[in-house]
């Protein structure tokens, strides 16, 4: 399997009606390049102008390099606060950039695994990703024992919560929202995704979904699998990518030797592939597509598929 393999069109393929609009984005980007050559239109001696922050209203941070996404911190500050029960989950912490400057963040909740908290298994991630330019909240669930579908619920009042009546609101961009979860939360994650498709990505690390397949799930969706997991094999993670709709954008990875609780303490692999998906689709961020499209380092990773060139939903591509 190509670790850059990718959802593409044969020459001389018909574009099939359920790609729809993305898919036909995707064609016109890898042809038009193509095209531009044989007509002289690029030359050898124009250089490719980055996207700038006045391009995109929503850009955070300095120009990306492999070496920036695979650090432990990003260029911003960071502070925490607590967040008691209630409120339709079962408390948990926030973490954001003190910068006031740039105007707001996207935002993103995530929620453990099957009887873990989030003190436990996903504190790291916090700090991590509010460094990067993210306000997060990690929460904690009702109950312990809570199945996915619950998860998926609590991952959207936690999102609820963190727009509407945190302490830290007015630095949230309340359009610009995700989730993310391990396990049994991986799959909370992509239930969330489908009783909420305004959210701008999901991710899910080893996910185990028992309430079914996400074949109407229209958020771009990042699967990850550990190698090694005989708890959620890659096999099934696969058959959850392969269930996502081709429309969808999405990816699947696999990382070498892990087990299943590869999320569950600091991980720069798993970080410097979710960085760059979160940055795409919640900032419209066009300069980390590099890092996936193609996966620009192939260390530590077994298999990769995706759909790309990424498109973000409601853009113009």
């Amino acid at each position: 399997m190509s670790l850059n393999g990718s959802d593409t069109l044969r020459p001389g393929e018909a574009v099939p009606a359920r790609r729809g609009r993305a898919s036909l984005l995707r064609l016109l980007r890898r042809t038009v390049p193509v095209f531009a050559v044989v007509l002289g239109v690029v030359t050898s001696g124009v250089a490719a102008v980055p996207a700038s922050a006045a391009d995109n209203p929503y850009q955070r941070g300095p120009n990306p390099t492999s070496a920036s996404v695979a650090a432990s911190r990003g260029t911003f500050a960071t502070a925490e606060i607590g967040v008691p029960r209630g409120n339709g989950f079962g408390g948990g912490r926030i973490y954001y950039p003190t910068d006031t400057r740039q105007g707001t963040f996207g935002a993103i909740a995530i929620v453990p695994g099957y009887t873990a908290t989030w003190a436990a298994e996903g504190a790291w991630m916090g700090p991590w990703l509010a460094s990067f330019g993210f306000v997060v909240i990690g929460i904690d669930t009702n109950g312990r024992n809570d199945f996915d579908t619950a998860r998926g619920t609590q991952l959207l009042a936690a999102l609820d919560y963190l727009t509407q009546r945190s302490p830290v609101r007015d630095r949230v961009d309340a359009k610009r929202l995700a989730v993310m979860g391990h396990s049994m939360g991986g799959g909370g994650a992509l239930v969330a995704a489908q009783q909420r498709p305004s959210l701008k990505a999901s991710v899910g690390l080893a996910p185990f979904k028992p309430s079914g397949a996400p074949s109407n799930d229209r958020v771009p969706t990042m699967v990850i699998a550990g190698q090694h997991d005989g708890t959620v094999t890659p096999s099934s993670v696969d058959g959850l990518y392969r269930a996502i709709p081709a429309t969808t954008e999405k990816a699947y990875l696999v990382f070498a030797g892990a087990g299943h609780g590869f999320p569950t303490r600091p991980n720069q692999l798993q970080m410097r592939v979710v960085i760059p998906w979160l940055k795409s689709f919640v900032d419209h961020d066009t300069r980390y597509h590099q890092f996936l499209c193609p996966l620009k380092d192939p260390n530590g990773i077994t298999a990769y598929r995706n759909t790309c060139p990424l498109v973000v939903p409601g853009t113009r591509g």
